[in-house]
């Protein structure tokens, strides 16, 4: 038996993609399916207030994303930042992706995963 499939099934039932959680390395192509996320003005749209990769016209109300692994060291406190950012801070102008139904959990995930390789 793999050695590797509990880890990838509890990768599964958490939220994370099989590859990230198993080998510690996100996926390419999910990488990339997460920046299309982001970078799409009807989606994500983080480009609207956050300069990060290789956006075009970023916008600066939002801290850049860069470094992002060390400013969230735990991916869950990323993820519920952009599932719901009134949840840290109430004055927030930031979108709240999951509570709104803006984003799906698993487009969120993806997002998660992609500002992560920030």
């Amino acid at each position: 038996m793999n050695r590797l499939l509990p880890l990838v099934l509890l990768a599964a039932t958490a939220g994370w993609t099989s590859i990230q959680a198993a080998t510690g390395e996100a996926d390419p192509a999910a990488l990339e399916r997460g920046k299309a996320i982001a970078f799409d003005r009807n989606a994500g749209n983080c480009l609207s207030c956050h300069m990060m990769d290789d956006g075009e016209l970023p916008g600066n109300s939002g801290p850049p994303l860069i470094q992002m692994q060390v400013r969230f060291p735990d991916r869950e406190v990323l993820r519920q930042q952009i599932w719901d950012a009134a949840v840290r801070n109430p004055q927030t102008v930031m979108p709240p992706y999951g509570r709104n139904l803006v984003l799906s959990e698993e487009e969120i995930d993806l997002v998660v995963d992609y500002v992560l390789s920030l």
